[in-house]
């Protein structure tokens, strides 16, 4: 199955507070043909969480106020077999082993392009031939 076949069916949740990458990811994932809601700070995020189901939570780490980590320990119950990716410019290896073990299923380093969004996702949601 095409990735974008899959993701259309599902339901995203962005969260970044970097006005350019938000709007980049919306725009390209909705040329897709996908749901997405966009969103700048991890508390509208968790607001939009209590709400409605996501499928797949994209979140950036420096964010104001509570930060991407934070953000998903923070995630309601009716969240618990979301997607969960971390995208960051400060990536570590101690980041990376933190974001784990908080249950981040990817990790995407900054800059990015949508190849590497693409590759990302599609290990993560398309089924392996």
């Amino acid at each position: 199955m095409d990735l974008f076949t899959k993701l259309r069916s599902m339901r995203l949740l962005l969260i970044d507070d970097d006005e350019w990458v938000r709007d980049s990811l919306r725009l390209f994932f909705e040329s897709e043909g996908c749901q997405i809601v966009a969103l700048e700070t991890a508390e509208e995020g968790l607001n939009a969480t209590m709400s409605r189901n996501f499928d797949l939570i994209i979140v950036d780490y420096r964010l104001p106020g509570m930060d991407g980590i934070e953000f998903i320990k923070h995630l309601p119950a009716n969240q618990a077999g979301t997607l969960k990716v971390l995208i960051t410019a400060y990536g570590s290896e101690d980041l990376f082993l933190k974001a784990k073990q908080s249950g981040f299923n990817e990790f995407i380093p900054k800059p990015f392009t949508t190849e590497i969004i693409e590759e990302s996702l599609k290990r993560l949601i398309v089924p392996a031939d």
